[in-house]
């Protein structure tokens, strides 16, 4: 087992533990006061997981079953929480336990955090996706008329990442998370991008999980807030997010697209040199939309990431050498040719 973690002002905020069978063990941490747990959790799967862990909790507990991924981040299903969660009178020292993908663990994790101005939040991602990523820094968040457009920055107290499950993934749900894992290798880790080349369509987990999750700690604890140096972490997510909405993609998918975007930028301001779509192309990854292009615009200029200077993009100099610059609509034009949206 790998343990990792997450500080806020020097202390312990996040434990984080990967490794097999973490689930067959309890996952709370111990903690007095503890009255009762709701688990939200999805259909399929993550619902069996979430049974298994509900049965070892030791506590009065609930589990609420959500829709499957970005249909779960919705405002009005999140107003319904809150009315479930008054209506069983969860208080300030209970806890709220995410089961299921990223999109589970950003509801879980924001309405932990808003709820009674923030209750304890445990994390059990069933995705790759969501185990190196979505589950890891303490972003939660909903969608509205863009992607993550309300949210909070709140610490869950543990993640518990069971590499016997992640496994077990279809091969397409893996090949998601493989997209989020391999950025984390482009923005720090040469090493995970050689082992993604080496192994394309079957890495190994317990290596890949653990150097990703090492990555993104890393880049959490030196930049909670996103004030600088977390934005390295989207790379290849500001195109990305406007295909991923446009096209109707998965986030992996799109974040794969959004990389070829971004490293077409990037050659063209500082002569970054790799091939992008070739290498993600052979993990069966698209390199290519079909989503309209002016959608796709629109959505990539109501980026978080835009100021009055203009929009920042995270582009790179070379493997393990990221760079957060501003790019103008000429460039991003140029990136979204790279991608088949010319």
């Amino acid at each position: 087992m790998s343990r990792f973690e997450v500080l806020a002002h020097g202390a312990l905020a996040t434990e984080i533990v990967a490794g097999p069978g973490l689930t067959r063990q309890p996952v709370l941490p111990d903690r007095p006061g503890r009255h009762q747990v709701v688990v939200f959790t999805q259909p399929g799967t993550p619902r069996l997981i979430a049974d298994g862990v509900a049965a070892r909790l030791g506590v009065e507990h609930t589990v609420i079953e959500l829709p499957d991924r970005d249909v779960a981040k919705r405002w009005g299903l999140v107003a319904e929480l809150y009315e479930s969660l008054a209506q069983r009178g969860m208080g300030r020292h209970d806890t709220i336990i995410g089961i299921g993908g990223g999109a589970l663990t950003d509801v879980a994790g924001f309405v932990a955090s808003t709820w009674l101005r923030g209750i304890e939040a445990v994390y059990v991602p069933t995705t790759v996706l969501g185990a190196i990523d979505a589950a890891i820094g303490g972003k939660t968040g909903i969608n509205l008329a863009g992607k993550n457009l309300v949210g909070t920055f709140t610490h869950p107290g543990r993640v518990v990442v069971d590499t016997d499950i992640l496994d077990a993934l279809p091969v397409g749900l893996k090949r998601e998370g493989w997209a989020e894992a391999i950025k984390a290798g482009f923005i720090a880790d040469p090493e995970l991008v050689a082992l993604f080349e080496q192994f394309p369509e079957n890495p190994p987990m317990v290596e890949v999980v653990d150097r990703a999750i090492a990555v993104k700690v890393d880049v959490v604890n030196r930049d909670f807030r996103e004030a600088g140096q977390r934005m390295i972490l989207n790379f290849g997510h500001t195109i990305g997010h406007g295909v991923e909405i446009a096209e109707g993609l998965s986030h992996g998918e799109a974040v794969a697209i959004g990389m070829v975007a971004a490293a077409e930028l990037s050659t063209r301001k500082y002569g970054f040199d790799y091939p992008m779509s070739d290498v993600l192309g052979s993990m069966g990854l698209p390199v290519f939309s079909t989503a309209d292009r002016n959608r796709v615009e629109e959505l990539i200029w109501l980026d978080k990431k835009r100021d009055a200077k203009g929009l920042k993009m995270v582009l790179l100099d070379a493997v393990g050498s990221p760079r957060i610059d501003y790019v103008t609509q000429d460039e991003v034009a140029g990136g979204l040719a790279a991608i088949g949206l010319g």
